[in-house]
């Protein structure tokens, strides 16, 4: 089996990668809270980048695109001291 490591730190694979983007991981930040993919050396953050594309769709891109409706918004404040 032949396996194409992207991060040697962590022995993680563009397949791995791969899955964990599929799950809806959509950044570089996002693959390394799944697998730990680029917090040590941080030599493999450029390759997990080419990996999800720039112009991928992203589950979680779209929801940050789409407008707020207010009634969807709660803010609650802290009871004064």
């Amino acid at each position: 089996m032949n396996r194409v490591y992207v991060c040697s730190c962590f022995g993680i694979t563009e397949k791995q990668v791969k899955e964990h983007a599929d799950s809806g991981a959509c950044t570089p930040r996002q693959i390394a809270s799944a697998s730990k993919a680029g917090t040590d050396c941080g030599s493999c953050v450029r390759r997990i980048q080419s990996l999800l594309g720039r112009g991928a769709v992203c589950p979680r891109r779209e929801l940050l695109t789409e407008p707020v409706r207010a009634e969807a918004v709660r803010v609650e404040s802290a009871p004064a001291a």
